[in-house]
């Protein structure tokens, strides 16, 4: 008599872009007797390479894409515990809104929010990262963080109501709430002021303020922007900015920070408006799970398979792995290809290949209709880099959503969202 084999359980934490790869790929091979099941404390996909453009007043819709548009379904996620059968019958991903805050190694179970618990024969740990304030006083309550859809929308609100006081202010009171500083001068940074540094100028023209008055400070602690990547692609991004009117603040560290006042180490300033964008670390929540093997910044130990150290079938991609180019969307992507590939061989009992780290390309939009771009030592600059970046956006949406959808949401980057009376004004014709 044949006896069924065991039904194997994978489950990925984390609705990004390692978690969303790992479900997909696994998804295609049609596994039999296995289920796959995706917890993400979000019922929706964040395309973070994009939110500058949210906080910029372009569509939400291109940044928060709905996992139901991924997975084909039937039914919808709505409340944690709530589980929802994604991709047809059989083989599809059952997608749990939950928040994870429990790991048990030994027994194999994950435990949620919700006060549910889910076991596994695998587990692949997708949480990226969080954002760090490095202790400095201040920083946390007053300013404005720049990695979530949550995020980039209040940031945006506040930009709205900020120059919406101009109007009723006095001179002193408007050139501090015209006053940005961005505090980080990587590519969050760098793409975020080049933007800010157009459209505050149609903002004021919206509200009537002389864009005399508004002022864009980027505060950077290394000697050069970009610091991780070549100085010469650092220096054409300084050069744009110089161009777009940003004053660019280099070997400055942030000591603190009160209500309207930002204060440096040789220098103050005042402003209403404080964006944060220097420091990330791995989620919390791998600190809090014993059994990790952790590298000086942090991030997990992982084996030549991507599982954390020691452990069999624990899987940790993207931000939080101990790899070469962890921290890159790209990086997280190709984590997720490679561990769906590890999973699959390891339940067919084929023979498993070591991971390679592949260098991502780099791509920074600075301001509309300019990128710079960096391929395998071949460096675009201008419009040319822009189409290239704008063509990376599109391949990623075309890679996890169907054609018509993912055009949808490409061309949803397009689209005008504003946040007050005044500068809603004529949308329908932009």
């Amino acid at each position: 008599m044949l006896v069924d084999k065991p039904e194997k359980k994978i489950i990925i934490v984390g609705g990004g872009f390692g978690g969303i790869r790992v479900a997909l790929d696994l998804v295609k091979q049609k596994l039999s007797n296995t289920k796959i099941v995706l917890v993400s404390d979000k019922p929706h996909f964040e395309y973070t390479p994009a939110l500058y453009r949210v906080v910029t007043g372009r569509s939400p819709l291109e940044v928060c894409i709905p996992l139901r548009e991924i997975f084909p379904t039937k039914g919808a996620v709505s409340a944690s515990g709530t589980r929802s059968s994604f991709g047809g019958k059989g083989n599809g991903v059952e997608v749990i809104k939950d928040f994870i805050i429990e790991v048990d190694i030994k027994g194999k179970k994950i435990t949620g929010k919700s006060g549910s618990r889910y076991s596994f024969d695998f587990l692949v740990l997708a949480l990226g990262s969080e954002t760090s304030y490095f202790n400095i006083p201040g920083l946390e309550e007053f300013s404005f963080g720049f990695k979530s859809i949550n995020e980039a929308l209040r940031l945006k609100r506040h930009l709205h109501e900020a120059f919406a006081s101009c109007e009723r202010a006095t001179p002193e009171e408007r050139v501090c709430a015209a006053h940005i500083v961005i505090v980080g001068g990587g590519a969050s940074g760098t793409e975020l002021a080049g933007e800010l540094a157009l459209y505050t100028k149609e903002l004021a023209k919206k509200h009537v303020i002389d864009p005399v008055l508004i002022t864009i400070d980027l505060i950077e602690t290394a000697p050069r922007l970009l610091p991780t990547m070549p100085e010469d692609v650092s220096e054409k991004v300084r050069l744009r900015l110089h161009h777009l009117g940003v004053n660019i603040f280099l070997n400055r560290m942030m000591i603190k920070e009160e209500v309207e006042k930002v204060f440096l180490k040789d220098m103050e300033m005042k402003t209403k408006t404080v964006i944060w964008t220097a420091g990330v670390r791995p989620n919390h929540f791998y600190g809090g799970t014993e059994g990790f093997q952790f590298d000086k910044k942090g991030r997990v130990v992982v084996d030549e398979y991507l599982q954390a150290k020691g452990l069999k079938n624990i899987f940790i991609i993207g931000d939080a792995a101990s790899t070469p180019f962890s921290g890159m969307a790209q990086t997280a992507i190709g984590d997720g290809r490679f561990v769906a590939d590890v999973i699959i061989r390891k339940i067919s009992q084929k023979p498993l290949f070591s991971y390679k780290a592949k260098k991502p390309f780099t791509a920074v939009p600075i301001g509309w209709g300019w990128a710079a771009v960096l391929l395998d030592g071949l460096r675009v600059y201008g419009r040319v880099g822009w189409w290239l970046r704008r063509l990376g956006d599109f391949r990623y949406f075309l890679s996890i959503l169907p054609t018509r959808k993912a055009l949808i949401a490409f061309r949803s980057g397009k689209k005008l969202c504003e946040s007050c009376p005044a500068c809603s004004e004529e949308l329908e014709d932009d």
